[in-house]
């Protein structure tokens, strides 16, 4: 199977969980990335189901509106049944990077609401240390220099991610060359550096559920 029809298949998998355990009339929360994209477009067949749906980033919002699902914005939700998004790597413990698009800080924001966090990913994400993939962190513009020679001191090799803006108007240090043994230890270790938004790492709160797309099937792991 090609990498976009595993992305298809977990995304069909995702579309079906959420119908199995979301109750009718409940919040959805949805992620960002190529592989969110895919369950976007097969939550449109669910939409009269839901009662609204929270989206980590402008382009998700867009892509939610365009298939006619009610678009909410975070602050008039008092809760979020079920959060499905994408990793970049994914971890035993179901700790995860994520940031590849640039929508960390939402997403991990839509995270700590959401009441189940489910993961959808094909299996080259699946890893057992994380780091091969850079870890994305979000700072303020003016802080950047700094927030890079403290990420340097951890071991990593910080890059400016070139012509990247947040939604949230900041912008992307990737760092590289990191092997992430304790990522509870080092998510909180990075977002102690004044002018560090968030980090990529999802960790504190990782995911509950992780559909995992293999050659054989969609695999259903439980944390």
């Amino acid at each position: 199977m090609t990498q976009d029809e595993l992305k298809q298949s977990v995304a069909r998998a995702a579309c079906d969980y959420v119908r199995d355990h979301l109750p009718a009339g409940a919040i959805l929360g949805v992620g960002t990335g190529s592989t969110a994209n895919f369950f976007i477009d097969e939550i449109a067949g669910i939409k009269d189901r839901l009662g609204g749906a929270v989206a980590s980033s402008e382009a998700t919002a867009a892509r939610l509106a365009s298939h006619g699902v009610r678009v909410l914005d975070l602050n008039s939700v008092d809760a979020i049944g079920i959060y499905v998004d994408g990793a970049d790597e994914i971890d035993g413990r179901m700790a995860m990077v994520k940031g590849g698009g640039g929508a960390l800080t939402r997403e991990k924001i839509v995270a700590a609401v959401a009441d189940t966090f489910v993961c959808i990913c094909d299996a080259s994400k699946r890893v057992q240390t994380m780091g091969k993939f850079p870890l994305p962190v979000e700072v303020i513009p003016m802080a950047s220099a700094y927030v890079s020679r403290e990420l340097g001191k951890l071991g990593g090799t910080p890059r400016l991610r070139e012509g990247m803006v947040t939604d949230n108007g900041n912008l992307i240090l990737d760092v590289h060359g990191l092997s992430i043994s304790d990522p509870v230890s080092l998510e909180a270790q990075i977002n102690q550096i004044v002018g560090v938004v968030t980090n990529g790492l999802f960790a504190l709160r990782g995911a509950d559920v992780l559909l995992l797309a293999t050659a054989n099937g969609v695999e259903t792991h439980v944390r």
